[in-house]
């Protein structure tokens, strides 16, 4: 978390670090609005805090390790400097908030994911009522932007209704449940208005929006008004349900605003295994939906996301998830590994594949994916495109970072520029990238004059 808090000299130093998903990242940002209002100083090393706040992430096995280090570390941090404060949030918080307490007694306080707008109060020392419902900001929360000055995340719904085997999301964040459209827009305004120029929706399921809510409203509905929103030059729509890809988003996703990208989680192909995790799209069927999305959106970029090593997966379901891989070609592709989840449907099917095997299938599948993108981004080498400056540098300071309409902030790769500026002032109008080179997952380019 790297965003800049006003500096008040009489105000306590904050190292606010996030783990996990981009929701998280978007918590963590409101977080920061709440320090700022309150005069909290933000800092970028742990060791130089007098609060140390660690937003976590408790999905998988992996992401709650990772946050035991981070604890630890600050601990540590602590022993040489007894006055520091360590505040733990977020999604293994929320999920295990007594095991943690009993583990962890060097944090002086916890917030799960109902009460992020009150981390002022658990840093002072002040008690409160918790809320019973997940957080889930407005357009009237503060909110300090993490992000590159030209795009942002919007958040348009918290929890998550469907009933996956494997998936603690719904454990932890409970029942899905919409912002009201009228903020959603409000907000992309005001960031329209800061000089914001793509907007990437973010939910657990952002295909479900607004069904929960009375009246026509739904992503479609909404995409169209995010669309009338003068100085957006980009909506992003990601993470959503195959089933939910209706013949009604697909007709609004034409509008040229609206990226030709849609991130589509499958999770698996093999039908004994779709079932047993209870999604309701195998292989067959999701091929035939990635035929009719592009049919109907031409040159639309797909990605998903697999699990390997699910309760059951032998050679045979696993061999067609590789199938699957090969013929439906995404543009990206992420795999995680199966993590048996206390609480979860599937929990009760043991782990019957190793951790060995499911590190070896992840690489097979990461392996045939490779092959894939370095081809599709060979064939994107002359191409001219409209390009997003992220304004951010790698370390030689040679090269500037861009993406094009294909790629996602974050998890998909990025164009590389040999510039030390943009030929436009930004905000302004996209500048024009002529493509000429390629990699496993990034492009190399120049700015046309």
């Amino acid at each position: 978390m790297s965003a800049l808090l006003k500096n008040n000299a009489g105000a306590k130093s904050v190292a606010l670090i996030t783990f996990g998903c981009a929701k998280n990242l978007v918590d963590s940002e409101v977080m920061a609005g709440y320090l700022e209002k309150s005069g909290y100083v933000s800092v970028s090393d742990p060791a130089g805090a007098l609060i140390i706040i660690l937003n976590t992430c408790g999905f998988i096995g992996p992401a709650r390790a990772e946050a035991e280090t981070a604890i630890r570390e600050a601990a540590r941090l602590k022993k040489k400097n007894p006055s520091t404060k360590i505040i733990v949030t977020g999604c293994y918080a929320e999920r295990s908030l007594a095991e943690l307490r009993e583990r962890f007694p060097d944090v002086d306080g916890w917030i799960g994911v109902k009460d992020f707008d009150r981390i002022v109060d658990v840093i002072e020392g002040r008690s409160f009522t918790g809320s019973e419902k997940t957080f889930l900001y407005d357009h009237r929360t503060p909110r300090i932007l993490s992000t590159p000055a030209s795009w942002a995340y919007v958040k348009i719904s918290e929890g998550c209704s469907h009933e996956c085997a494997f998936c603690s999301i719904p454990l932890i964040k409970g029942p899905f449940r919409s912002r009201p459209p009228a903020s959603i827009i409000r907000e992309v305004e005001l960031l329209a208005s800061r000089g914001v120029r793509e907007i990437n929706l973010v939910s657990q399921d952002t295909t479900f929006y607004g069904r929960d809510r009375k009246g026509r409203v739904n992503l479609s509905s909404l995409l169209k008004k995010l669309a009338a929103i003068r100085g957006i030059a980009w909506i992003r729509i990601l993470y959503g349900y195959p089933e939910e890809i209706t013949d009604e988003l697909l007709e609004t996703m034409l509008e040229p605003k609206i990226c030709a990208y849609l991130d589509i989680p499958f999770q698996h192909s093999d039908a004994r295994i779709t079932r047993k995790m209870k999604r309701g799209m195998e292989g067959r069927r999701a091929l035939d939906l990635l035929r009719k999305i592009r049919l109907e959106i031409p040159g639309i970029s797909v990605r998903t996301s697999l699990m390997v090593g699910f309760p059951g997966e032998g050679r045979e379901e696993f061999e067609n998830l590789k199938s699957f891989v090969r013929e439906a070609r995404f543009d990206h592709l992420g795999v995680f590994t199966y993590s048996r989840e206390t609480g979860t449907p599937a929990h009760g099917l043991g782990d019957s594949v190793g951790e060995q095997a499911k590190q070896r299938r992840r690489d097979e599948i990461l392996e045939i994916q490779a092959a894939i993108s370095s081809e599709k981004l060979r064939a994107r080498v002359g191409q001219k495109l409209e390009a997003l400056v992220e304004g951010t540098w790698t370390k030689d300071r040679r090269f500037l970072i861009c993406r094009g309409r294909f790629q996602a902030p974050e998890v998909d790769g990025v164009i590389f520029l040999r510039s030390a500026r943009p030929p436009v002032a930004l905000p302004g109008p996209l500048p024009c990238v002529e493509i000429t080179g390629s990699e496993v997952y990034d492009l190399r380019g120049k700015f046309v004059r």
